[in-house]
């Protein structure tokens, strides 16, 4: 089997390290592709490298700052050139109800899930190739309203907007833009939300009886998404939010 959809495209994919952002990069170093892995920690980008296949670098940035961006964009092409597939995946999502916000809470999630990939966009669109794709991780969450979600629904209301913008912008030069939506996936931005894991795993089911395919998604069933979005075969797809959530947002 000819497993070559991206061969020689150079990808950058922020939040690698974990959940949907590792299961890309597998998937397009699997199609050829050369792959950026950034994310936050190095010590899990270490473990990560051990059990990948094909020609990659992984990179420490925090999307969230300014000064991580351009030293990512620096890094990547100063290694592997221009840019074919940018990926802003990294995000976060805390739950906190809208009595309870305060402005660290409001401030982190927007300097991580809004002004990091716009800031990584600036940065990085003099080197993406004419041609080339730009993709978000989104998320339902903007499109309906669930409890204690109020300023990641927020931050993710404000991307697909900046989305929308900047597929015009950058249409003189046949880049495309578009954006994936999961709903509830089995990653480990679950453990991340400083909840007690009963609480988690309650949360849990009340989403997957919500879902009509009745279950949580999987990194790779978003994986495939991103490289469906990401090569030639979508090439007339441009300005879309895809929602890849069993279709709980639909019904």
């Amino acid at each position: 089997m000819n497993m070559s959809k991206l061969k020689n495209k150079v990808a950058i994919i922020t939040g690698a390290n974990s959940g949907i952002g590792l299961a890309t990069a597998k998937l397009f170093l699997k199609e050829g592709a050369k792959v950026v892995l950034s994310g936050r920690r190095q010590e899990a980008l270490d473990e990560v490298a051990k059990e990948l296949e094909g020609d990659f670098i992984t990179i420490r940035a925090d999307i969230s700052i300014p000064e991580d961006n351009k030293r990512l964009i620096k890094e990547a092409t100063n290694h592997y050139g221009n840019i074919d597939i940018l990926f802003l995946n990294a995000g976060i999502a805390k739950p906190i109800p809208t009595t309870e916000i305060n402005e660290n809470h409001f401030d982190e999630t927007f300097n991580t899930n809004v002004k990091g990939p716009i800031l990584a966009v600036k940065e990085a669109l003099p080197f993406i190739n004419d041609g080339g794709t730009i993709l978000f991780t989104n998320s339902i969450v903007h499109q309906k309203g669930f409890e204690g979600l109020a300023v990641y629904s927020a931050s993710k209301g404000a991307l697909r907007a900046y989305a929308r913008v900047l597929t015009s912008e950058v249409k003189s030069r046949g880049i495309r833009v578009n954006s994936i939506a999961p709903g509830p996936i089995e990653t480990p931005l679950y453990g991340k939300m400083d909840l007690p894991q009963d609480v988690v795993e309650e949360m849990g089911k009340g989403f997957a009886a919500q879902v009509p395919l009745g279950r949580f998604g999987t990194s790779e069933e978003v994986a495939n998404a991103a490289l469906f979005l990401a090569s030639d075969e979508a090439s007339y797809i441009n300005g879309i939010e895809l929602e890849v959530d069993g279709g709980l947002s639909q019904v």
